[in-house]
């Protein structure tokens, strides 16, 4: 399987972009979450001049957050910057609306802006809407200004739901999920896309690749399961799904009822409520950073399982084969603890 890392947007980034080059990581991702962490067009900017080889993506944009003129102005000056190496994601917003106190956006909203996008960035005219007034709209000048002759990739975030992996399907696209380790729910994706492809120019079968974020934790000598260690790598990703549970009180209540406990506790800790207007604020600061060695407690065995990688060499090959079987491409690693070495050991694992 292939092998890629998503961090979140900052000064500084491109350094680890060129680590990841010279690993021999495939892509190298940066979140879209505004009021979280930093522009991700500036970050990527600056890894396409200071990498050659590897690709770069945003993992993911939406219609929630900006406008597909604006979007694609911005994909295409990338893909004048590292021709043919660009990655974008799409998605329904559903964290960085949450971090706004808003909602993600609808499935249709998505089909819709992945359509302009895909128009717009390959240099054709697309219909562009704003209440009542449609134009067809294109890039007025491109040579110097944008790229649209080298392709970019489009990739839809997708989680349980079959909607969006629809939308993949319709506009062949590919897919990525976050902590989604399941191999029969990628199984499940993976039909709902073929289907959706069937009746539409796209061949069901055409090559459209599956992305897959998580975090890498390798078990060392007797080290445990759950150790500091393996909670600090993991829990960001632990904390993030915990977060929305608290956010969303339909989804805290299909856990368990130490998974319940833990919301219950994490809301406790940050002074809020499950139904507070300003929930968000208290929430989302550290979003998918280290986490505090306060909140260790929450980050459950079964939770980390569940989102996370954590294991012996031998353990952590045979899932990523079964991922690798259930038609994942790639898997992308978010490290927070040392992301250096954490990227180092996923690839040294992966070869």
């Amino acid at each position: 399987m292939r092998a890629g890392v998503v961090v979140a947007a900052h000064p500084g980034v491109e350094d680890l972009a060129v680590q990841a080059e010279e690993l021999g990581l495939r892509s190298f991702w940066v979140n879209d979450t505004p009021m979280v962490h930093g522009d991700p067009f500036v970050a990527l900017s600056l890894c396409a001049k200071a990498t050659r080889r590897i690709r770069l993506g945003i993992g993911v944009t939406s219609p929630a957050l900006r406008s597909a003129p604006a979007a694609a102005s911005g994909f295409a000056s990338l893909n004048a910057l590292a021709p043919g190496r660009i990655i974008c994601g799409v998605g329904t917003g559903n964290t960085a609306r949450r971090t706004l106190g808003m909602q993600p956006t609808t499935a249709a909203a998505l089909e819709n802006f992945t359509a302009a996008l895909q128009d717009l960035c390959a240099g054709r005219p697309t219909e562009y809407r704003e209440g009542d007034r449609v134009r067809d709209i294109r890039f007025l000048h491109a040579g110097a200004h944008v790229n649209t002759d080298d392709p970019i990739e489009f990739v839809v975030a997708a989680l349980h739901g079959p909607k969006a992996a629809a939308v993949a399907g319709r506009r062949g696209a590919g897919l990525i999920s976050f902590g989604l380790l399941d191999p029969t729910a990628w199984h499940a994706l993976h039909d709902i896309r073929r289907q959706a492809a069937h009746g539409t120019l796209r061949a069901p079968d055409s090559p459209a690749d599956s992305y897959v974020v998580t975090a890498l934790h390798l078990l060392r000598g007797n080290e445990d399961f759950d150790s500091d260690a393996a909670r600090d790598t993991t829990g960001h990703l632990v904390l993030s799904l915990l977060d929305f549970a608290a956010d969303t009180p339909a989804f805290a209540g299909q856990l368990g009822p130490d998974e319940r406990e833990a919301v219950r506790q994490l809301l406790d800790r940050r002074g809020t409520t499950a139904t507070a207007p300003d929930r968000y604020t208290k929430l989302y600061p550290n979003y998918l950073g280290r986490i505090a060695p306060r909140d260790r407690d929450l980050v459950l065995p079964s939770l980390m399982n569940s989102v996370a990688l954590v294991g012996t060499h031998d353990d952590l090959r045979t899932r990523i084969t079964a991922l690798e079987q259930a038609g994942v491409d790639e898997l992308l690693i978010q490290p927070v603890v040392d992301p250096p070495t954490e990227m180092a050991q996923l690839a040294e694992l992966l070869t």
